[in-house]
């Protein structure tokens, strides 16, 4: 298993509750498939460069993980697919 920084945008105009919600099935996600979650950040909601998807401000999350290409690969899926998910990226760890 290799170390990937994971960064996800998730929707404005969410609450609290789902703000939550979708940043623990996301770790769910990861853990499920074997992944071990080293650190999460919750950045908050900031300002987009340009808008995506008709919003203009996103809640940040980076985390941490070691994990396999298959996690990797159903968080891709899965976050393409989420309306909650705006934008997302994946970079193998450099260290």
């Amino acid at each position: 298993m290799k170390k990937y920084e994971v960064m996800y945008i998730l929707r404005s105009d969410l609450d609290n509750d789902s703000l939550k919600a979708e940043v623990e099935a996301v770790n769910n996600l990861f853990v499920n498939y074997g992944a071990k979650i080293l650190e999460t950040k919750e950045w908050g909601l900031r300002e987009l460069a340009y808008e995506i998807k008709g919003n203009k401000k996103g809640y940040y999350v980076w985390m941490l993980v070691e994990a396999s290409k298959e996690a990797v690969a159903e968080f891709n899926r899965v976050s393409n697919i989420s309306e909650k998910i705006i934008r997302q990226i994946v970079v193998v760890d450099g260290e």
